[in-house]
């Protein structure tokens, strides 16, 4: 649990809510291992396993698994930073792009950052604004060495 400017998350609730409500998250076997809202930032970091069900043809994560993967973990920042404003506005991905930098073996471990500080967006929500942000996410193998890269844009889309 972390708190920031007096915003506090249960981040197993985040976690929970997260893979209740994405099935295909739940179908890759993706489990978060960090969710975090503190001075530092926002943070969430999820593992996929070395699953055969999800390898390509050298054996390792397939690429429409690790872009999941990230993305997943993108989501549980949108949820951990601004979840108390879900009755107003609804997050939805814009845009993504991901370069895959290393063949990736093995577990694989998303750590999302959080590209700006929430209450700039929500400011920019509360003035009538549909505000965009950038979710970076690295995707890096049981040692720690990168393999891609994902640049994820959400916005909030006000609830009319």
């Amino acid at each position: 649990m972390g708190n920031m400017a007096g915003m506090t998350i249960d981040a197993t609730a985040v976690a929970e809510g997260l893979l209740g409500t994405v099935p295909f998250a739940r179908t890759l076997g993706i489990r978060f291992t960090e969710i975090t809202v503190d001075a530092d930032g926002v943070r969430a970091v999820a593992t996929l396993p070395d699953d055969p069900a999800v390898h390509n043809h050298v054996g390792g994560p397939h690429a429409g698994a690790m872009f999941s993967l990230g993305e997943t973990a993108s989501g549980a920042i949108v949820l951990a930073a601004f979840g108390d404003q879900l009755h107003r506005a609804t997050p939805l991905a814009v845009r993504a792009g991901i370069a895959y930098q290393k063949l990736a073996m093995g577990v694989v471990s998303a750590t999302a950052t959080l590209s700006r500080p929430p209450a700039d967006v929500v400011a920019e929500l509360d003035a009538g604004q549909r505000p965009e942000f950038e979710v970076n996410v690295v995707i890096a193998n049981a040692e720690g060495i990168t393999t891609g890269e994902l640049a994820i844009t959400w916005t909030l889309r006000p609830n009319r």
